[in-house]
């Protein structure tokens, strides 16, 4: 079973999450988004409860609010491996973290970095920007695009229906609910 820690951190309300599978030590973080010394303070101290060893900081995209606290993460956990999107990176990758297959998806539309975090066997999706609750990332910021978003969406829907998304604001949701409820899909 999955243990998703949420973090809900700076003045835009992003969500980072500590993700480790229950009784395994090694974790990872998905986005960076602790902006003060007590959101920092807030996540280190987590770890160090849970005795957990940090392999990875995943960056879902690279607005100012998911990666406000990333030179923060390096420095405190250095033997993390970074994982973000590359120019010239395929469009599906899969990495292992832990005893995890993870599905890197390329997902650009609400900015051209984007990247959403699958992981097929646990059933979790970390969509950042790209999925939220009931809505998508906004395109009108420099690199969004509404067409290329939509394309991106009409990929993620086709994930199984019981997959559970983190989104990178707000509440969790299921591609079901998505498929149902939301206006963009």
């Amino acid at each position: 079973m999955l243990r998703c820690k949420t973090f809900v951190c700076n003045p835009y309300q992003q969500c980072t999450y500590v993700v480790n599978k229950e009784g395994e030590k090694n974790c990872f973080i998905v986005d960076a988004g602790m902006y003060t010394p007590d959101e920092q303070q807030a996540v280190s101290e987590y770890i160090r409860r849970e005795q957990l060893v940090v392999e990875a900081i995943l960056v879902t995209h690279s607005h100012p609010d998911h990666i406000c606290g990333l030179e923060w993460l390096q420095k405190t956990y250095p033997d993390a491996k970074l994982v973000q999107y590359t120019a010239g990176s395929p469009a599906p990758m899969t990495i292992r973290l832990s005893s995890s297959a993870c599905q890197i998806l390329r997902t650009p539309g609400h900015k051209e970095d984007c990247l959403c975090y699958y992981l097929p066997d646990e059933g979790v999706l970390f969509s950042g920007d790209t999925l939220f609750y009931g809505s998508v990332g906004r395109t009108d910021l420099p690199g969004g695009d509404y067409m290329t978003l939509i394309e991106s969406l009409h990929r993620l829907i086709q994930l199984p229906a019981e997959t559970k998304v983190y989104p990178g604001h707000g509440e969790p949701t299921t591609i079901a609910h998505e498929k149902q409820y939301n206006p963009f899909v």
